[in-house]
């Protein structure tokens, strides 16, 4: 669908978002230093439940159009109708510091309301604050401060704050999270920068310097230990699939230990199928053994320079040999030699209250001498108010 991008009626220059091949918007990702890998072809095919399309954003005259950004669109039909929600979720893809998003949101609003969509959810992949390892970690120890927003951030984003801005001027509605968690991506996630400020790579040892000495001292035991950490391929995934399941039975425990609702089998299946297929290096499986006992196994994930930790799982039996450490540091080593520039421990909740559950795991990941970053949250356009308003009180009723 057109847009005219100039604002004045003039047609020279106009966005268009429409459909393109997966093959296109792959290529398209491959030629950026990384995206989110929610944002991926392949993704789509791990969400079998919504119906997925891959769109491009086209700038310029209507006869020399350029491939500006792209984003992979999951639409989901509310019941007994033809009208669905359209997510973006970590998207879109585009260059997000322009002094005015209105004719690319436009462009996506349009094509999603041709698609029969009520409603479009995006995600944008900006940060707007960063908290430094030690300030969550005063955080903590200080009674007085209870939420990661009753410190003051050690970086605050231009960008993330100018889009925040001008989606709150243009009419989209931020998505509140209880806690930092949503039904959708999580606002505050946990980075381990594996570049210096001037972008050059840091090596093992500048990493390790800069975990605290607990998480350091819990490397070193898993080695004496003997803890072994290996990794499955899923190039092929029929390799992975005796390890996929010895991975599913401990996050099964996990998640009984843990008090969260498991994810099954198969969809773990399709995801290292369907991410594995698109790009070799794209998933990896993880696996950490003591004397033949599985201690532990995690999920990880990368697109170009950006390495996440997805999924994870520990044993209750043999934690003194530290197995959840070991596996970590072997897949941020994994990620060094890949040359990735963040390592991402995925969501956190905004909690430093110590007596909070969830601050545990915020204390484990703050020991590898990381970041708090928040993103700019999930939000909506609503495109036929009354549909957007019968589906929010549809969930708030969940």
């Amino acid at each position: 669908m057109r847009v005219d991008a100039t604002g004045t009626g003039n047609v020279a220059r106009v966005i268009i978002v429409r459909p393109v091949t997966e093959a296109e918007h792959l290529a398209f990702l491959r030629g950026r230093s990384s995206a989110s890998f929610l944002q991926t072809p392949a993704w789509g095919r791990v969400k079998a439940e919504w119906r997925r399309q891959s769109v491009g954003f086209f700038d310029g005259p209507p006869d020399d159009q350029r491939l500006a950004g792209v984003a992979l669109v999951l639409y989901r039909h509310l019941p007994r109708t033809k009208r669905c929600l359209a997510y973006l979720p970590e998207g879109p893809v585009l260059d997000w510091d322009v002094a005015d998003l209105a004719p690319w949101l436009d462009a996506l609003a349009t094509h999603a309301k041709s698609e029969g969509a009520f409603a479009v959810r995006i995600g944008p992949p900006v940060v707007t604050a960063r908290w430094s390892a030690a300030q969550l970690k005063e955080g903590i120890a200080d009674a007085g401060v209870r939420r990661l927003t009753d410190l003051a951030p050690a970086e605050r984003d231009v960008t993330g704050a100018a889009v925040v801005s001008q989606l709150r001027e243009l009419g989209w509605r931020e998505q509140g999270a209880d806690g930092g968690f949503a039904a959708g991506q999580p606002r505050y996630n946990f980075h381990l920068p594996l570049v210096d400020d001037d972008g050059k790579p840091l090596t093992e040892e500048q990493v390790l310097a800069g975990m605290n000495q607990q998480w350091r001292r819990n490397i070193k035991k898993a080695a004496k230990s003997g803890v072994v950490v290996s990794t499955s391929s899923t190039s092929d995934a029929g390799d992975a699939t005796g390890d996929l399941e010895a991975f599913h039975e401990l996050y099964v425990l996990t998640a009984q230990r843990d008090g969260f609702t498991p994810r099954g089998l198969a969809y773990f299946k399709t995801m290292l199928d369907a991410l594995g297929s698109e790009d070799p290096g794209r998933i990896r499986l993880w696996l950490a053994h003591h004397e033949g006992d599985l201690v532990a196994a995690t999920i990880a994930v990368r697109v170009g320079t950006h390495a996440w930790y997805s999924y994870g799982a520990s044993s209750t039996e043999k934690r003194d040999v530290r197995g959840s450490n070991a596996i970590q540091w072997a897949m941020i080593q994994d990620a060094l030699a890949a040359g990735a520039e963040v390592y991402d421990l995925r969501g956190i909740t905004d909690t430093l209250d110590a007596d909070d559950p969830h601050v545990g795991l915020l204390q484990f990941k703050v020991g590898t001498g990381g970041q708090a970053v928040a993103y700019a949250g999930e939000w909506d356009l609503p495109l036929n108010r009354p549909l957007y308003k019968a589906f929010m009180l549809y969930m708030e009723r969940r």
